[in-house]
């Protein structure tokens, strides 16, 4: 059992002031970097003081930590409320899927990842396992649903299928990687969508696909 020391930190759930404390955090992060923000200029920007602010978070590694599991959890809620939508197709599902992803991640800023990769290690392992979490989690739903539907080819190894997209977007989501490409982290899931289930799917499954990611 946590001891006081170790107890986790206030979720966002639990006090509408950590709330705003996360919002305005990943705002910051998103659009700044890791290494741009400060408890000094996160107080500020929230108009409150700097003890205020450590009385929720101890570090802005914790601050950071929270902002991570946040958006993870986000993420396959979104996921969950997608599949779960029966009035959508599952082209529509997908589309919906990325357009929230293209949304979360508009203001976030390779610097952040680079920081987080070369300053702060353990918050980057972080960020690997959560894709390692909901990747497989998500995306596994969603060729159960495709093939259920009609819509993703009987004969794909869905094991298979999900550890193949998993690694290549652990490899697309590195700073390196998108400084190649030009990409900001934005711009990769929707390619990776359609790349990756335009081979996936039958014919009428892909037909109802070019029809929602239009080249």
């Amino acid at each position: 059992m946590p001891t006081a020391a170790t107890q986790p930190p206030t979720t966002a759930s639990d006090d509408p002031a950590v709330a705003r404390i996360l919002r305005q955090a990943r705002e910051h992060f998103f659009a700044h970097g890791y290494c741009a923000c400060t408890m000094d200029d996160l107080a500020a920007e929230l108009g409150m003081s700097k003890k205020t602010l450590y009385v929720h978070f101890r570090s802005k590694e914790e601050i950071m930590r929270a902002v991570i599991a946040q958006l993870g959890r986000e993420v396959r809620a979104d996921a969950e409320a997608l599949l779960a939508n029966r009035r959508l197709g599952f082209s529509e599902k997908l589309r919906g899927f990325a357009e929230g992803m293209v949304q979360r991640l508009a203001l976030l800023n390779p610097r952040t990842l680079r920081d987080l990769q070369r300053f702060a290690p353990e918050l980057h392992e972080l960020t690997v396992e959560m894709r390692q979490k909901n990747i497989p989690y998500i995306f596994g739903r969603f060729i159960e649903e495709g093939k259920i539907n009609g819509k993703v080819r009987d004969d794909v190894d869905g094991a298979f299928a999900v550890e193949f997209f998993l690694q290549a977007m652990q490899g697309l989501i590195q700073p390196a990687t998108l400084d190649r490409l030009g990409f900001a982290p934005r711009d990769v899931l929707p390619r990776a969508i359609d790349l990756f289930f335009g081979g996936l799917l039958t014919p009428a499954g892909r037909k109802e696909h070019e029809k929602l990611f239009p080249r």
